[in-house]
């Protein structure tokens, strides 16, 4: 299975670490200058800049946090967030799943204060990826809703969720993109923009309220690792059942069959069997594990 993450010293951190990008991110010009550079357009003024904004519907709702979210001065709409592996799969962060959740909490929370559909603005959810999302090597992805039976016919519902590929390294986009991925990559300064950036960070690791804060997000970090090893006891016997269960699948047996056989619930057996058909014919238990692992998360 995958190795856990290691939780950075403070003087460690850099512009790819979620804590520091959403702190440099907070100044207004830099945050501008970072999106326009991504969209190779000028954007309006941005408002108020919000970091780890919280989207919760319910009292009892599991809340959703965005890294990067601001408006500008004719309303539009940017997320930005920072994606990095962290020894997990490119499978496992499910990016097309949060984009889904990310557009779908921002149009929530525009209705919610009394706004109609017909005057939901136009936004853009910016994954910058320090790895390729989809793997067919491309320095970005660009989505919009499109017709099948006409491609040039476009919903035009105002909405685009664009995933940047940092790990490429061709010279067929433009220079100041080039030297954002470089410097996300691998720390390079080349170029206005990553100078701006650097020294943002720079000041960053000497601003002792921000140590503050990480410091006490890695404490309660380090108490999850700890309270996990205790979880961790129970994922491996979820981990021995869902070995168990593909290996049955394998044998071309029914969720019945195979929870009587084990002497496990149906129900539960069924549900690994409905994740685990998404991996037919192989079964990849691996793959399984960690889909199940997150949904009952």
């Amino acid at each position: 299975m995958n190795r856990p993450k290691a939780i950075k010293n403070y003087e460690e951190l850099c512009f790819s670490d979620d804590f520091m990008f959403g702190k440099v991110m907070e100044d207004p010009k830099l945050c501008r200058e970072v999106i326009e550079c991504l969209l190779q357009r000028s954007v309006g003024e941005l408002n108020e800049i919000q970091t780890q904004r919280e989207f919760k519907y319910t009292s009892d709702g599991k809340p959703m946090w965005v890294d990067v979210y601001t408006e500008d001065s004719v309303g539009n709409v940017y997320d930005a967030e920072m994606q990095n592996l962290n020894h997990k799969t490119v499978e496992y962060h499910q990016l097309p799943k949060r984009s889904r959740y990310y557009q779908g909490a921002i149009d929530i929370g525009y209705m919610n204060k009394g706004n109609t559909y017909k005057t939901l603005p136009d936004s853009s959810i910016l994954f910058i990826c320090t790895f390729d999302p989809f793997k067919q090597r491309f320095s970005k992805y660009r989505f919009r809703e499109r017709c099948d039976e006409n491609s040039d016919l476009f919903l035009s519902d105002g909405t685009e969720k664009i995933f940047y590929n940092c790990s490429y390294e061709g010279d067929d986009i433009p220079e100041e993109l080039k030297r954002l991925y470089e410097y996300v990559r691998n720390g390079n300064v080349v170029g206005q923009l990553a100078e701006h950036i650097e020294a943002a960070v720079r000041k960053g690791r000497k601003n002792e309220l921000w140590r503050t804060q990480y410091m006490k997000e890695r404490v309660l970090l380090m108490d999850a690792k700890e309270e996990g090893r205790e979880e961790g006891r129970e994922e491996g016997r979820e981990m021995l059942l869902i070995d168990m269960v593909c290996k049955k699948l394998r044998k071309g047996k029914s969720p019945a069959q195979i929870a009587e056989e084990l002497e496990e619930d149906e129900i539960r057996i069924t549900a690994i069997c409905n994740v685990a058909a998404e991996y037919a014919p192989d079964y990849d238990v691996e793959k399984v594990c960690e889909e199940i692992l997150q949904l009952d998360s």
